[in-house]
């Protein structure tokens, strides 16, 4: 059994500096990867090789480990590849879980839902619907939720030329029928 010297000792310090300078999202899962080698295989150990670590048992390699841009690498040499069936049955477990968390919150019951009131529509933009023929109608007609993307929309601007102009744009639009966010429903 090896000493805890030995255990330390089988750890190379470029791999620290390969997890540390990998991409950002990498580096959870390749120090994951190296603290699972290291408490299955108390003999292992590391070694960079075409600049990835490697995992070593009698000195030849075992498993290699790598980060790319968007994703991560674990590869196992000769002998060490895991059995078809057992990552099957790894895969199937994951799916058992997924399905029962997605059947928990299908039994769960809906979240009421909370309909909003129409907001408050302020003096300036009410006076700016009223001079303009069918925008109030129109105003009407939308929805609590399109209303209210109006008036948060103006409600917004810091600077009284900002809010002017939105008010400006507003009537326009909704005189026209259009939503707040009509350049994105074609989408």
């Amino acid at each position: 059994m090896p000493t805890k010297k030995a255990a330390i000792d089988s750890r190379e310090p470029r791999v620290d500096d390969y997890i540390a300078h990998a991409t950002p999202f990498a580096r959870e899962p390749l120090a994951f990867v190296r603290e699972a080698m290291h408490a299955a295989l108390p003999d292992v150990t590391e070694a960079i090789k075409w600049r990835h670590p490697f995992y070593l048992l009698d000195g030849r390699p075992f498993a290699s480990m790598a980060a790319f841009k968007a994703h991560c690498s674990l590869g196992f040499w000769k002998g060490g590849r895991p059995l078809a069936t057992a990552l099957r049955k790894v895969i199937v477990a994951a799916r058992a879980a997924w399905l029962a968390e997605k059947d928990d919150k299908a039994a769960a019951p809906p979240a009421s839902r909370v309909t909003r009131e129409a907001p408050s529509v302020p003096d300036d933009l009410a006076a700016a619907l009223q001079s303009r023929a069918g925008a109030p109608t129109r105003f009407d007609v939308l929805t609590a939720a399109q209303q209210r993307e109006y008036v948060d929309w103006v409600g917004e601007a810091r600077r009284e030329a900002t809010r002017a102009s939105r008010i400006v744009q507003a009537v326009a639009w909704i005189a026209e029928g259009k939503t707040r966010n009509w350049k994105y429903q074609s989408c």
